[in-house]
């Protein structure tokens, strides 16, 4: 018997969640089992459900309302599946941090369970459901919500210190979800810029049980520290403990990658590929990885399955069409190829296609021998750069300063790798990738003192502009930084080191709205170029500490005798 109650209990003293005022949406491309869903639902109170039939009628009523809850099946036919249209959810933050995310299905293979977890639903139903089933999970999913409600939204508003700290206090006094809590703070840490607080985290929850989501956190850390030998053997031993934990696999294959051993970092993607086959980033990040070690089968095999995959996915990527369009050309199949590159420009409609798919195609010339054509597309390319002085991402200057050496131009593609080399200073991998071009075009020497002295060029300018800021010289420091911003304009290490200086000045001489919105600028150039920074997070939350309080404007007082 199940009475229409709004309101139902968990267990004595706990809160109870309010299921008749919330909003529903039902999706399941069949339509008894829709009405099944829609009928336990409404016998547990609910009055507000909408249904879907398709994974994309869904997305157009995500995009309209935000739903409290969503009961949505994992297969549903053709279009999107019940992964792609969370996956998509997400992405778009079409969900508030207090929605619930349910998936249903029938199926019970670790290959659509793992790919649906990959996408975090709060809880994952085997059909068939039971109203009982149904209430108990959305009780436990609503209770851990509202433990989260404050946290998540401080997360949803990237001041990620402060969800930190939330999670903190919480974790203190409630032991039912302290690990969950813990966990989360540990995340949100790492995100903040502070993976040394993080690394207590893990290690506290470590010194009780042996977890290995704490052991993957403390590992990443390592590796962040380049301790890349010890991080490489926590990971092997959290797979060896589980094999199902897939973070770890991308993990480890990314600490290979960092020890130079790219062999090794395509056998544990390739192991994860098998193991949670439907993510489009992993089946890309398979195939580039396998094109670099020649292992064409592999690499093809992976395209090919990211572009089946990525059809009605969000995470659709021209990296797919590309790459395989390369295999092709190392395959001397330029046909299938251009294909490729014609399909991939109707797919995708950015200017930067259309750029990487003309470099695709001067590489595709080339490699299947066909030279004139390739010199051909090669001049065409150079009088692009003449023509615009601003430059692509770095992964599309290197593809170009590569096929152009190929095909025998020599001052462009060094003018761009002097450009990546002055911006990228620091970063010893990419400058290693630098090298290598140098090295494949015959000019390893030239190439080495170009890294040299560019290297000495940028490092200089940033340091002076930190000795002014040490030395207290806050405003000629600022000034000297922008100027090192016009000639390096994408240069984390001085856009950071600018945006902290700016920071300081307004410690020190007050408030300036000019200034602050200089320092904001700086670091939302920083959010566009590199995403996901580590010290963007930290100097915002410094920044947004700097601004005036605004009080709340009180009414004047009536005149006297009014």
């Amino acid at each position: 018997m199940s009475p229409h109650l709004g309101r139902h209990k968990l267990a004595a003293g706990t809160a109870v969640a309010d299921w008749a005022d919330k909003h529903y949406l039902v999706v399941d491309d069949f339509e008894g089992i829709r009405q099944l869903l829609r009928e336990s639902l409404r016998n547990l109170g609910a009055c507000h459900i909408d249904q879907a039939a398709s994974g994309g009628e869904a997305m157009t009523m995500l995009i309209r309302t935000r739903y409290d809850v969503v009961l949505c099946d994992y297969n549903l036919g053709e279009g999107k599946n019940g992964q792609q249209v969370l996956e998509e959810a997400r992405v778009r933050n079409l969900m508030a941090p207090s929605s619930m995310w349910l998936m249903v299905s029938a199926e019970k293979s670790v290959e659509s369970v793992m790919g649906a977890a990959e996408h975090q639903p709060d809880a994952y139903l085997i059909k068939p459901i039971t109203e009982g089933m149904l209430l108990t999970r959305l009780n436990r999913v609503w209770q851990k919500k509202q433990v989260f409600r404050e946290i998540d939204q401080a997360f949803l508003e990237k001041d990620y210190l402060r969800a930190a700290k939330l999670c903190g206090a919480k974790a203190a006094d409630d032991k039912l979800h302290e690990l969950d809590l813990l966990r989360m703070q540990a995340v949100l840490l790492l995100k903040s810029g502070e993976p040394h607080q993080a690394r207590a985290v893990f290690e506290r929850v470590l010194a009780e049980r042996d977890y290995n989501w704490a052991k993957a956190g403390v590992a990443k850390i390592r590796m962040l520290d380049g301790e890349l030998d010890a991080a490489r053997q926590l990971f092997e031993g959290v797979i060896a403990e589980n094999r199902y934990y897939i973070d770890a696999y991308d993990q480890l294959a990314t600490a290979y990658q960092l020890l130079g051993q790219p062999e090794q970092a395509c056998d544990v993607l390739e192991k994860a590929a098998g193991l949670s086959p439907n993510s489009v980033s992993r089946q890309c990040g398979l195939g580039q990885a396998s094109f670099k070690m020649g292992n064409l089968g592999v690499a093809e095999k992976a395209f090919r399955k990211c572009i089946a995959i990525g059809e009605y996915s969000v995470m659709k990527t021209a990296d797919a069409y590309l790459g395989l369009a390369r295999v092709y050309g190392m395959k001397n199949e330029p046909k299938e190829a251009l294909q490729l590159l014609i399909a991939v420009q109707r797919e995708f409609t950015s200017e930067l296609i259309g750029l990487r798919a003309k470099i695709t195609e001067g590489m595709v010339y080339h490699e299947s021998g066909d030279y004139r054509r390739a010199r051909k597309t090669g001049d065409e390319l150079e009088q692009m750069l003449l023509a615009d002085s601003a430059r692509p991402d770095t992964p599309t200057c290197l593809e170009l300063a590569t096929l152009l050496f190929a095909v025998g131009v020599k001052e462009a593609p060094v003018d761009l790798l002097s450009y990546l080399i002055r911006n990228n200073h620091d970063n010893a991998l990419l400058l290693e990738d630098v090298q290598r071009i140098f090295d494949k075009a015959r000019m390893g020497d030239e190439g080495n003192l170009l890294i040299v002295a560019w290297r000495k060029e940028a490092a200089d300018m940033m340091n002076q502009g930190v000795l002014l800021w040490k030395t207290g010289k806050l405003a000629e420091a600022v000034e000297w930084m922008r100027h090192a911003r016009l000639a390096l304009p994408n240069n984390l290490r001085i856009l950071f080191n600018s945006a902290q200086i700016i920071i300081s000045h307004l410690r020190e001489h007050g408030f300036d709205e000019a200034l602050s919105g200089e320092a904001s600028a700086v670091l939302l150039h920083v959010d566009a170029i590199a995403p996901a920074q580590q010290r963007f997070g930290q100097l915002m939350e410094q920044l947004a500490a700097l601004a005036p309080v605004v009080a709340d404007e009180v009414p004047a007082a009536p005149a006297p005798g009014a």
